[in-house]
């Protein structure tokens, strides 16, 4: 691993992946797709270029699930975490959930993602951007 690399498992350690820095993105998102596979209010999120992540450990381990007719939502089959989001519309493009890596990014958490959707019972009272709308990413 270099300088450049940040590395990241499921819960069991079964699955260990790495990824070249810099990421795309980092924020919070609270569609209820991530809700509902997360079993959580909202799910921090990570983008990084796919041709620069690597599956290093456990490969045959993860199971890939269509979540929609463009998403592909990937976990570990031993202990469930869920760590790999793929979206078909996001060229050399995939989301990783910052809770699996290990360690510091290099970027601060940015936005809340589809922040129209969160969860009522959810308060979001941070000066991060709150996006919504059909694409989770636009101005509210």
């Amino acid at each position: 691993m270099s300088i450049n690399t940040a590395v990241g498992s499921c819960l069991c350690g079964t699955v260990v992946f790495e990824f070249t820095l810099p990421t795309v993105f980092a924020g919070h998102c609270h569609c209820t797709m991530c809700q509902r596979a997360h079993g959580a209010g909202f799910v921090t999120w990570i983008g990084v270029r796919e041709d620069g992540f690597r599956i290093t450990k456990g490969a045959g381990e993860v199971e890939h699930f269509k979540s929609s007719p463009h998403t592909t939502r990937s976990f570990c089959r031993r202990c469930g975490s869920s760590m790999f989001c793929n979206n078909d519309t996001h060229e050399n493009l995939i989301d990783i959930t910052l809770a699996n890596v290990h360690g510091k990014i290099d970027r601060e958490i940015k936005a809340h993602f589809y922040n129209d959707c969160r969860a009522p019972w959810t308060d979001v009272n941070d000066d991060l951007k709150k996006l919504g709308g059909e694409s989770g990413t636009e101005a509210l």
